[in-house]
Parts: structure tokens; C-alpha cells; sequence
């Protein structure tokens, strides 16, 4: 076999090796759909298990589930496992239980990485008496841990670089071989060592996140390494480590067919780069799948423009490191040559890189936001915002390298200045050094966005709101037209049972037959809704006790009422509950 069908044939491979499936799933918070037994519910006898219905298939080996009495007895025998005929519902069975009762406290871990808590109580009856004042674990949890944000920095970091130094090397900056190769070769293995910086980083921030779900030591690989795979985000990104290496070998393939001195690409290079590319693609696209584009509708879109946000600030950054690099490792009296001829391309390059960067960017914005207030409102509105101010600290940056940087090294090219030639590449270090930091600044941002959940799509209706109540017990008149509505919460906290009252008068005059509904939507995540009917107790009061408000945070409560042969109208409460 000759060398050229060789390396014809290794092209194929890797391009073959490209189309390489990748999981393709939808998914949003894990939210609590239904339980068994019923919270704040009353049961006759003991109960064999208690059950918990999600509206996703939650991981078991992730999950903690705790049933305590009054008294902080732990009465739960086993840990949590699926119910086989039905993965949504995970149960966990418990000791005899007494008359009384029973406060039942849950975490799991949602498909994107987000871990979500709660709690609620029931009781055994038939005569258990007034609901005790349960201790109840903090319900506040989030992924912004320093380490998970720190190493999913490194993979991005990893990944980013690797695929942006590929593209300068291959496509870019592969004119310069005419004028040395041996640059070209420096590029090549900082390609390499970017791969392998991401191959290890990877699963460093996999083990982290899997440590934390597992609420585990990281050291402790014995429990944290056999569950990798457990959890949507773990499966995900060890698939991100196989696609990497794929593109590892296509990468490899390139530069093995094609050291750029030729003026055109044989059909083993094309080949060869076609996979490369694809390969390059495909890894840019797979952290989508377990982060917040996945679950955020539509989600193609929303995938769509993830991939072309990392993949055009993949392209930048890594381009960037490489122009730095590229002007260290060539000769002086080739210098003015070699970055006359490349910075050119790059910056034009760059240019498109960064334009989509934005619009990809202000449009992934939008579909996450459901308000504008939201933007300062939110956690991660606030996270967006700091990211804008240091890419916008980059674009000034780059813009200043693009209107000076590059008309310098043109004209040092065309007069063969060696003075101005000098001069352009020193500020060329400075532009470039300080754009690159800054870029690799705002991926630490994007590191702590992806890591915060994105504002519930409820938050759309709070404009509306009529009040804001809590924390604490409430007590609110609210006026909607001829009626008059007064609204009592208490204790209004998070996991215990709150009675809720309403109070509905018209004209002074009780409003007696009405239907009322209330609807609890939680504002910090995306999470299911809840709804409740509201029994009329005395003429125009209404009262339900129930323990709806199922986690720490702030929750649009929208009493919805339907007066007889009257119009129906909505009534939106903002409440913050606290555990």
C-alpha cells in the first residue's frame, strides 16, 4: 500500500469517525409533580413506602430522600430507588409509623446539573393532632460552587483553545508556510497540548460535579467514579471526552497530510479536514445538550445558538493565543512577512467570530429572559450583565488592534520597514495579550451563568403582580375594582404547611359561591405549577392549608377567582418564603 492511499485512507476514517451520534434530549428543573402520601395529607394507617413523582426521570444514586418524625427519628429503611414502572417516581420505604407526624425532605438533581430541594409533611391518623414545628434542612442549594465553576472553566478553557488554535493552524494561518513552516509546526503543537489539557480537565470537572451531586469527597473515587455516568451531565460530558479525542485523531490527520507548503490541498487533506472540522463541530455542540439550551424551548433553536456561541468564541480566543504565539516563534526577518499575511486573515476572522458571538448571545438572552427587568432583577440577569461589560472591554480591545494593529503590519509589509514592522508587533502583543485576558475573563463569567438557573418564564405574569408579600407572615388588602380582597398567609415558610386565606368582599358585601383557585409558580427556576382549590369556609372566606410552597425563594401566587354570574379576574401576589 502506498503512502499516499494511506493517508487517503486515514482522511476517511477520520471523517467517518465524525459522525460520531450524539444524544439529543430536552429536559427542564426537576419539579415535584405529586406524592404518596398526599403532602399535608392525613392517611389512616402506616404507609409501606412514600413516594415522590417528578416531572423528569430523576437519577437514584443522586437522590436524598428523609423521613423524620417529630422528634428527628429517621424513619426511612433504605436509600432511594426508581420504581421500574415508572422512572419518574423514586420511593423510599419506612418503619411502622405511629399516629402523628412526619416530615419528608427531598434533593435530587436535575437533568441539566441544577440540584433542586424540598419538603413537605403528612400525617398518620386518625387523630394526630396539630402539625409540630418541624427542624427542616436548608432548601437553598445552587451549582456556584468555587471548585464546579473553577473546573468547568478548565474544560471550556480546554476545549475553546484546542479547537480555535486547529482552526488558525489548518485554515488560517496555513498561507504562512510559504514563508516558514516552522511557526506553523509551534501552532500545531499547541494545538496538541491544548487537546490534552482539555482531555484532562474534563474529567476532573466531571468527578467534581459527580462528588457534589453524590455530596461525596472528590478524593473519594470509590463512590464518585462507578455513578460518572449516572447523571445527564455525566453522561454528557464523558461523551464530550470521546468526541474530543476523535477530533484529537482527525487533527492529528490534517497536520500529518497537510504541513501547508503545498498551494493546494490534496483530496486526503480535504478529507482529512472535513472530518477534523466536523469533529471540531460536534465537540463545540455536545455541552449544549447538558446545559441550559437543552431545556430552554425551542430547544433546537436554543442548541443552535449555543453551538455558535462557543464555537465562534472557540474560534476567537484560540486564535488569539495562537497570534501571540505565532509572532514569538517566528525569525525576525521573517516576522513583518509572516504577520502581515496572517493577522490580516485573523482579524477579518475575528471579526465575523465576534459579531455572531453577539447575536447569538443577545438571542440566547431573550429566549432565557422571560422579562427585561429580569436582566437586573435576576441572578443570572446580573451574570449576564457582568459578562457583557468584560466582553465589551474586549471588543475595545480588539477593535484597537483592528484599526491599528493591522493597517501598521500592512504598510511595514508593502515598505519593509523593519522599524514600523517592530513597533506593529509589540503593540500587536499588547492588544492581543490584553484581549485575549479579557476573553478568557468573560468565559469565567460564562462558567458562573451556565452554572445559575435561568429566571422562571412566570416572571413574565409579575408585572402584573398586585403585591409583594413576605418573608414572614402576610397580611394584605388588595383592591381589584369593586372588590376587595384580603389576603392572610401564615407562617408562610417553606416546606411547612401555610394556611392561606382569602377574604373577598364587593361593595363591603361578602362575595359568597365564588370559586377560587390558587396557583403557586416558582420564580426563581423553571419548575411545574401548582394549584389548589380554596374551600369557602364562612360567607366570602376562603381558606386552604397546604404546604405548596415547596422550596426557599420567591413565588407568583395567583388567586384566581370566578364569582357567580359574575366576570372572572386574576390576582397575582409575589410572596418570599423563607425555610
Amino acid at each position: 500500500m502506498t503512502s499516499r492511499v494511506r493517508r487517503t485512507g486515514l482522511a476517511l476514517a477520520a471523517a467517518a469517525a465524525c459522525g460520531l451520534a450524539l444524544p439529543a434530549s430536552a429536559w427542564a428543573h426537576a419539579a415535584l409533580l405529586r406524592t404518596t402520601p398526599e403532602a399535608s395529607g392525613t392517611i389512616p394507617s402506616s404507609p409501606a413506602r412514600v413516594t415522590l413523582t417528578y416531572d423528569e426521570a430523576v437519577a437514584p444514586k443522586f437522590a436524598v430522600v428523609s423521613v423524620t418524625n417529630a422528634a428527628g427519628r429517621q424513619e426511612a429503611t433504605a436509600s432511594p430507588a426508581a420504581l421500574p414502572s415508572d422512572p419518574d417516581t423514586i420511593a423510599v420505604p419506612v418503619r411502622h409509623l405511629p399516629e402523628g407526624w412526619y416530615l419528608v425532605y427531598w434533593r435530587v438533581i436535575s437533568a441539566d446539573g441544577h440540584p433542586v430541594r424540598g419538603a413537605f409533611t403528612f400525617a398518620v391518623g386518625p387523630n394526630p393532632g396539630p402539625a409540630p414545628e418541624f427542624v427542616i434542612p436548608s432548601l437553598s442549594e445552587s451549582a456556584t460552587s468555587p471548585q464546579l465553576i473553577v473546573t468547568r472553566w478548565l474544560a471550556f478553557l480546554g476545549l475553546m483553545l484546542a479547537v480555535g488554535l486547529f482552526a488558525l493552524r489548518a485554515v488560517i494561518a496555513r498561507p504562512g508556510a510559504a514563508v516558514n513552516v516552522a511557526p506553523l509546526r509551534a501552532l500545531s503543537k499547541a494545538t496538541a497540548v491544548a487537546v490534552v489539557f482539555a482531555l484532562l480537565a474534563i474529567p476532573l470537572y466531571v468527578l467534581v460535579a459527580t462528588a457534589e451531586f453524590a455530596q461525596r469527597p472528590v478524593v473519594d473515587l470509590t463512590a464518585t467514579v462507578p455513578v460518572v455516568r449516572d447523571s445527564n451531565l455525566g453522561r454528557s460530558f464523558t461523551d464530550l471526552e470521546a468526541v474530543l479525542a476523535l477530533f484529537a485523531i482527525a487533527a492529528w490527520a490534517v497536520l500529518w497530510v497537510d504541513d501547508g507548503r503545498r498551494r493546494h490541498r490534496s483530496v486526503a487533506a480535504l478529507l482529512a479536514l472535513t472530518g477534523a472540522l466536523l469533529a471540531a463541530a460536534a465537540a463545540t455542540a455536545v455541552p449544549g445538550l447538558a446545559g441550559h439550551a437543552a431545556q430552554t424551548s425551542p430547544a433546537a433553536l436554543s442548541l443552535v445558538l449555543d453551538w455558535t456561541h462557543v464555537t465562534a468564541a472557540a474560534i476567537w480566543l484560540g486564535g488569539l493565543l495562537g497570534v501571540i504565539l505565532l509572532g514569538a516563534r517566528t525569525p525576525a526577518a521573517e516576522r513583518v512577512e509572516m504577520l502581515g499575511l496572517v493577522v490580516p486573515r485573523f482579524s477579518n476572522t475575528a471579526l465575523v467570530c465576534v459579531l455572531l458571538v453577539i447575536a447569538s448571545g443577545v438571542a440566547a438572552s431573550i429566549i432565557h429572559l422571560p422579562t427585561l427587568s429580569s436582566l437586573w432583577g435576576t441572578s443570572y440577569g446580573k451574570a449576564i450583565l457582568v459578562k457583557v461589560a468584560l466582553l465589551a472591554c474586549a471588543l475595545v480591545a480588539g477593535g484597537m488592534n483592528y484599526a491599528r494593529t493591522v493597517p501598521r503590519l500592512a504598510a511595514a509589509r508593502e515598505r519593509g520597514d523593519r522599524a514600523l514592522a517592530e513597533s506593529g508587533a509589540r503593540l500587536l502583543r499588547r492588544n492581543v495579550g490584553t484581549e485575549a485576558v479579557l476573553v478568557t475573563a468573560t468565559l469565567l463569567a460564562a462558567m458562573v451563568l451556565s452554572s445559575l438557573p435561568p429566571p422562571a418564564k412566570a416572571l413574565a405574569e409579575v408585572g402584573q403582580a398586585s403585591a409583594h408579600v413576605g418573608p414572614g407572615a402576610v397580611e394584605r388588602v388588595i383592591h381589584h375594582g369593586s372588590y376587595t380582597l384580603a389576603v392572610h398567609v401564615d407562617p408562610n415558610r417553606a416546606a411547612q404547611p401555610s394556611t392561606f386565606t382569602l377574604r373577598l368582599t364587593q361593595n363591603g358585601k361578602p362575595v359568597t359561591g365564588a370559586r377560587v383557585t390558587l396557583r403557586f409558580a416558582m420564580l426563581d427556576m423553571e419548575m411545574g405549577t401548582q394549584a389548589y382549590t380554596l374551600p369557602e369556609r364562612s360567607p366570602g372566606t376562603y381558606v386552604r392549608t397546604t404546604p405548596a410552597l415547596v422550596m426557599v425563594g420567591h413565588w407568583g401566587v395567583s388567586y384566581q377567582v370566578e364569582p357567580q354570574g359574575a366576570q372572572p379576574f386574576t390576582v397575582i401576589v409575589v410572596d418570599h418564603a423563607e425555610g
